[in-house]
């Protein structure tokens, strides 16, 4: 996931592993689906080699291979894992410029399925792993990963963005409750500041976890249909709808004593330094972020589930916002195993196998619950499956990186101006839509 920082990338990894490469069994592709392997006493893919590449290293690594074992064990394939450290696109490049590509590749963003479809570097999903992403995914996912009439793509590992984490001593000492409304959030902050605490640590120093807000509020209030056709700009950020989203910032940004620093303080402090803010120096209340937070509460001393807890995204309209980050997989080799193995990682019970590893969500809708290892892990797969078809992709990381993904430029930069000037609500608008219209253009 590109909003994954490399400080972020040393605390979930335990060690680094290095990227090993292998000789891809590259016969044509059959019907050694993963599915077919499962009956009688042969293995449909013995001896059939399968090089399988993503950025995940450390613990994330060895989670991802529990799950490579269960595809070998159940299949005879053997797969070799190459770590492509967190540019997937710089390892990538050379490789298919080379002629010698993985056979699959698990992708950070989604704009690199759409780019390396425009280069004719991936293989369409074979019928077999369409069944999979008709059955157990919503029809959204699949248009996520399809480019020019075709599926390329398959997302088997979330990230879940509409959290909001609180420290439950500050909340008990304010006397304040877990906010289901944007209002009830609002009233949360004025209470938690009028106790001595600033309610929120902003880590607006990282552009993109102002982006993540703005997400979660614009998918509220103006519902699922118009943040589609936003995050495509097929309607401008002049909008009213954009403009409704940016006075409920407003809120926070235009209230100094709500923001720890206040707003230069905010603009000053970068992921992960909020979360620490929040538990280690017990200086803020709340941090708006994703479920990576976990890994950032390091020597704080939070337990969670205990001093850190999490509250859903409130709802600011009429939809409860669940925003996803992920990584998608795609077909790069037509080779024997390569499509069998994708069919693995959509099924229900691949997702199952990595679901009892700490450290994963699944998009999955037919992964239950059940099988994740924590009380908290359940709790944000159940909001998943709960929130159905209003379920939507982070809307920068489907824009081209020139708006959606750049430090100091585009989206990053605007809202980072607006909450310097959170009275210019129509300025901002405009300058989000010249960013915006110039990236799409290209």
């Amino acid at each position: 996931m590109r909003k994954l920082p490399p400080i972020m990338v040393a605390c979930l990894a335990l060690a680094a592993a290095a990227a090993c490469g292998s000789d891809s069994g590259s016969e044509p592709a059959a019907s050694g689906s993963a599915s077919a392997a499962a009956g009688g006493a042969a293995k449909a893919l013995e001896g059939v080699n399968v090089e399988v590449a993503a950025k995940w290293t450390g613990d994330e690594q060895a989670n991802f291979e529990k799950v490579l074992k269960a595809f070998e064990d159940k299949t005879g394939a053997k797969v070799t894992y190459a770590s492509t450290g967190e540019d997937t696109g710089a390892y990538l490049g050379p490789r298919i410029q080379g002629g010698n590509p993985p056979d699959v590749a698990i992708l950070p963003q989604p704009g690199l399925v759409q780019q390396y479809a425009d280069e004719n570097a991936l293989k369409p999903l074979s019928a077999e792993v369409q069944a999979q992403i008709d059955q157990n995914y919503t029809p959204y996912w699949k248009e996520l990963g399809s480019a020019k009439g075709q599926v390329y793509g398959v997302l088997v590992k979330a990230a879940h963005k509409s959290l909001v984490w609180y420290r439950q001593s500050a909340y008990d000492d304010a006397g304040a409750q877990p906010a289901s409304t944007w209002d009830d959030l609002i009233k949360n902050a004025q209470t938690l500041s009028d106790s001595g605490v600033a309610p929120f640590a902003l880590c607006a120093a990282s552009g993109w976890t102002l982006t993540d807000l703005f997400e979660n509020v614009y998918l509220s209030t103006a519902g699922p249909e118009n943040y589609d056709k936003l995050s495509k700009h097929e309607i401008p950020w002049t909008d009213a709808s954009v403009a409704t989203a940016l006075e409920k910032l407003a809120q926070v940004f235009g209230k100094k004593e709500f923001m720890l620093g206040g707003s230069s303080g905010a603009l000053q402090t970068d992921f992960p330094t909020c979360v620490t803010q929040v538990y280690a120096q017990k200086k803020a209340a709340m941090v708006i972020e994703a479920d990576f937070v976990a890994a950032s509460l390091g020597q704080s001393g939070a337990k969670v589930g205990e001093e850190a807890k999490i509250m859903p995204f409130p709802k600011a309209g009429d939809t409860a916002p669940v925003i996803l980050g992920g990584d998608v997989a795609v077909v790069m080799k037509d080779s024997k195993g390569a499509q069998a193995l994708v069919e693995f990682l959509a099924s229900k019970e691949g997702g199952e196998v990595w679901a009892k590893q700490p450290g994963y969500l699944s998009p999955n809708r037919n992964v239950s619950p059940d099988n994740y290892p924590d009380d908290l892990t359940k709790q944000l797969a159940q909001t998943i499956i709960s929130a159905g078809e209003s379920v939507r992709y982070d809307m920068s990381d489907l824009a081209p990186s020139a708006f959606g993904g750049t430090d100091g430029k585009g989206e990053w930069k605007d809202l980072q101006d607006f909450l310097r000037d959170p009275s210019d609500v129509k300025g901002a608008q405009e300058k989000l839509e010249a960013d915006a219209a110039k990236a799409f253009k290209k």
